[in-house]
């Protein structure tokens, strides 16, 4: 992968400005990366986890750490925005 790896945003917007439908897309994503608990409650996994809205749009949080836990998802996330043709913000090693 020649791509660097690194803390990453999915905004809940296409590359052309259209709202990314459904509107609870974000916390479908984050759903498939979560674990059930003891406590038989769902929690969202500290690597990808649903974000604050910005510009009113759907966020997910991506910690490049995922990466060295399980490559593969990283780049389900990676490719999850590039085939849906939504923005992402690169941060780098800013924590998220």
């Amino acid at each position: 992968m020649s791509q660097k790896i690194e803390n990453f945003i999915i905004i809940g917007v296409t590359r052309e400005g259209k709202k990314f439908r459904p509107s609870d897309w974000a916390d479908r994503l984050c759903g498939v990366m979560s674990a059930f608990g003891a406590d038989h409650r769902m929690t969202y996994s500290p690597y990808v986890r649903p974000g604050v809205q910005i510009k009113g749009h759907n966020t997910v949080l991506v910690d490049a750490r995922l990466y060295d836990i399980e490559p593969l998802a990283y780049k389900f996330m990676v490719n999850f925005a590039n085939d849906n043709n939504l923005e992402i913000a690169w941060k780098g090693d800013t924590p998220l």
